[in-house]
């Protein structure tokens, strides 16, 4: 059956149909494409990687089983292993320390400096006349002797001169009622509320302390330079006293350079050490004490053997290398890129201290290579070192053929 002529109306209509219809998708593509091509693009979240630090071995110090003693470090908050009893204990001598601190906080001495002139009067024959009776360490003294501030605290810390410590402390506050007051004063504003002086140079057993403050103590002193010179000497010598050898017969050995030592019949051998380790590439400074000790042979020996047993308990730990891969960025439209440690950290830590990570990033849309798109954080112990993530590759947005294709209520 043949099919019936289209009419003239009905071509007419077709015809309309089209160029409308053809019209209407014209129309409707200049409203889609540039809205397509402006709408958001949906943002790639990165799928990241934890790192993981392996555990080290746990340190084992060897403290000597009599006394009491503990050990820190500089930069290390605390102490890093202590043994016996951590109450207040006599130090004896260790006391000479508190009042160099003291002396220098109101009469400041640059390394290397020799400070201002000290005349002796009769007053400082009663201090030495003092000490003798008391059985003291002393050095010779007499009226119109003058000496350098720095001198009079060799003739204190080197030899442990008790008379000379008497004589600085009146020197540097009038009177020592008026140092006291001022060591006081001085340990409390440095958190050693469980040091207590009576002297000025530990013969009373009322000077006490605790392990724990006397390695807070050595560190504020080598924290003072000239302070740290001198503890560190052997020998020195002073006009009018002569040559004098220290009692720190450690000192030179292991890399002993201090601090002080301490005897009494109360406190027996006492030693506030220091010394510098190497780990790595870093090198450690080592601030201890040991107190009670039986005799000073017996007690050096004992902190050879913890120094010894202290030192491999450092470690340096590489937490991320640059370039490290943290997390990976893939975008709906194909683009890639890797999240990386801009740069390397490395952490000195002690013994089994734990090092956990964390890594956290942000949405990217499109960034150029090098853009920070995040950190790693390494939580080591009380402390968090943050190592920067940047992109190792451009991400680019995506093309108009694409977001065309992917309309916006389907992105």
């Amino acid at each position: 059956m043949s099919k019936r002529p289209l009419t003239r109306k009905q071509v007419f209509r077709r015809r309309r149909i089209a160029v409308f219809g053809t019209l209407a998708v014209v129309a409707g593509a200049a409203v889609y494409v540039p809205a397509a091509a402006a709408a958001e693009i949906p943002e790639a979240v990165a799928a990241i990687s934890a790192p993981a630090v392996a555990p080290q071995p746990a340190a084992v110090p060897d403290f000597p089983e009599y006394g009491r003693g503990a050990i820190g470090a500089v930069g290390f908050e605390g102490v890093l292993a202590a043994s016996g009893e951590q109450g207040p204990f006599p130090m004896a001598s260790i006391t000479k320390v508190v009042t160099a601190l003291v002396v220098l906080d109101a009469k400041p001495l640059a390394a290397g400096e020799q400070g201002p002139a000290i005349e002796f009067t009769q007053a400082d024959i009663e201090a030495y006349n003092e000490v003798l009776a008391q059985n003291g360490s002393l050095q010779p003294v007499r009226p119109g002797l003058v000496l350098t501030q720095r001198q009079v605290l060799e003739t204190v810390l080197i030899p442990s001169a008790n008379n000379y410590a008497i004589s600085l402390a009146r020197w540097a506050y009038g009177s020592v009622d008026g140092y006291l007051a001022a060591a006081r004063a001085w340990l409390d504003a440095h958190g050693l509320e469980d040091t207590t002086v009576v002297d000025t140079n530990g013969l009373s057993a009322g000077n006490t302390s605790t392990p724990a403050d006397l390695v807070e103590l050595g560190k504020l002193a080598l924290a003072q330079p000239a302070l740290a010179e001198i503890v560190a000497l052997s020998a020195s010598s002073a006009p009018g006293v002569g040559e004098f050898a220290s009692t720190n017969k450690l000192l030179g050995t292991d890399g002993v350079d201090g601090i002080k030592t301490g005897t009494t019949e109360e406190a027996g051998a006492c030693l506030l050490f220091s010394t510098d380790v190497q780990v790595g590439s870093s090198t450690v400074t080592l601030v201890g004490v040991i107190l009670g000790a039986p005799t000073h042979p017996v007690l050096n020996q004992a902190v050879l053997a913890l120094l010894d047993s202290v030192a491999p308990g450092f470690h340096e730990v590489t937490l991320a290398t640059a370039g490290d891969e943290y997390a990976r960025y893939t975008t709906e439209w194909g683009e890639s890129a890797d999240a990386v440690a801009a740069e390397s950290a490395t952490v000195l830590t002690w013994s089994d201290t734990p090092v956990t990570a964390s890594v956290t990033t942000d949405p990217v849309e499109e960034a150029r290579e090098g853009t920070q798109v995040g950190r790693a954080e390494f939580h080591v112990g009380d402390r968090t070192i943050s190592v920067p993530l940047t992109l190792d590759e451009t991400i680019d947005a995506p093309d108009l053929w694409w977001r065309v294709t992917n309309p916006p209520w389907a992105r």
